[in-house]
C-alpha cells in the first residue's frame, strides 16, 4: 500500500509539475495583415501614384514573403508585374528598403549583386507593427524615385491605422 501511495504523490507532482510548464509555455501573439489593412495600404499608395500621373504595380507580401496582394494601375508595363513583388520580398527578406541595396550599388559596392534575392531598385519597404515585421510593400512603373515615393505612401498609410487604433 506504501508503495502505491508513493507512486499516486510522485505521479500527481509531476502531473501539477507538467499542468504549470505547459500553462507557462504560450505562444506568441503577433500582428498580421488583414486584407482590410492591405487595401488601406495599396490605396493611399496608389493614390500618390494617380496623383502623380505614373502607371504602377503595387505588391503586398505577407511576413513570409507570400504575395497576398498585387494590382496594377491602367498602362502599366507588364515588367513590372515581376519587379513589384520581388522589390517587397526582397525588403521583408533583408529588414531594409531596397533603396539601402541601391544606394549601396551606386557607391560602388557590388558584392550586393550576389546577395540571393536583394534586388538593389528603390521600391521596396517592410511594413512594420510594434516593432516587427509584418510584411512589406512593393511598388514598380515609375524610376527608382517615383516607386519610393508610391512605396512610402502605403507605409505611410499603414503608420496611420496603426496610431488610430
Amino acid at each position: 500500500m506504501k508503495f502505491g501511495l508513493q507512486t499516486l504523490t510522485c505521479s500527481l507532482v509531476a502531473l501539477a509539475l507538467a499542468a504549470q510548464s505547459a500553462s507557462a509555455a504560450q505562444l506568441a501573439e503577433k500582428k498580421a495583415l488583414t486584407l482590410e489593412v492591405i487595401k488601406q495600404i495599396v490605396a493611399a499608395a496608389e493614390k500618390e501614384a494617380a496623383n502623380n500621373k505614373w502607371n504602377m504595380f503595387i505588391a503586398i507580401v505577407d511576413d513570409g514573403g507570400n504575395l497576398v496582394y498585387l494590382e496594377r494601375m491602367d498602362e502599366a508595363q507588364l515588367g513590372s508585374g515581376e519587379v513589384a513583388p520581388q522589390k517587397a520580398r526582397s525588403a521583408l527578406m533583408f529588414k531594409r528598403p531596397t533603396k539601402v541595396f541601391e544606394d549601396a550599388l551606386v557607391g560602388g559596392r557590388q558584392a550586393i549583386l550576389k546577395l540571393p534575392g536583394a534586388l538593389p531598385i528603390e521600391g521596396g519597404i517592410p511594413l512594420m507593427a510594434d516593432g516587427k515585421f509584418i510584411g512589406a510593400i512593393g511598388v514598380s512603373g515609375g524610376t527608382s524615385q517615383q516607386d519610393g515615393v508610391v512605396a512610402q505612401a502605403g507605409v505611410n498609410a499603414l503608420a496611420g491605422i496603426l496610431s488610430s487604433k
